[in-house]
């Protein structure tokens, strides 16, 4: 193989990891669009709206604890592929800052798995969240509006 052939091969293979490895890069964030109304996600009651009222962190402690067994036997476990996720969270008439935290399902998987989260989610706003999910079990409320700790599955992704 002649000087030239190998240089040009060299770059062709060069260029082909470069091209691979910026595709990896700019894989493009799925979004999740989630509605918090008052102690609940809407879309993880399977678009229920059960018509609670709150006035504060304490009205959805109370609805919970009344309600929450029979709601989170009912409740949607989300199912996804890994990969790059934006949760989009939107504040839809609880009157008080809202926020969002995925986390691992248990001890063991909170150490794990990768997690986010964060507040300052004002009444008639959305917010995003980014995370990369890799396979797994995890769990994601509102704290500041208890929420019931909705299920989400992870599993790898097909190609």
């Amino acid at each position: 193989m002649t000087r030239f052939l190998k240089n040009v091969l060299l770059t062709t293979v060069t260029a082909v990891s470069l091209i691979t490895s910026l595709s990896v890069f700019a894989e493009e964030r799925k979004i999740i669009e989630l509605t918090q109304i008052p102690c609940q996600f809407i879309e993880s009651e399977n678009g229920v709206n059960h018509g609670y009222s709150t006035t504060k962190k304490a009205d959805c402690k109370s609805i919970n604890k009344e309600f929450g067994k029979e709601r989170a036997a009912e409740a949607k476990t989300l199912v996804v592929e890994e990969g790059s996720y934006t949760f989009r969270v939107h504040n839809k008439g609880v009157p008080y800052d809202l926020g969002f935290w995925i986390r691992g399902d248990g001890a063991i998987n909170r150490l794990k798995l990768p997690s986010t989260s964060g507040g300052g989610l004002a009444e008639g706003t959305s917010k995003d969240y980014d995370i990369n999910l890799i396979p797994g079990e995890y769990v994601y409320s509102c704290p500041l509006n208890p929420t019931l700790n909705y299920k989400l599955v992870v599993k790898p992704a097909t190609t």
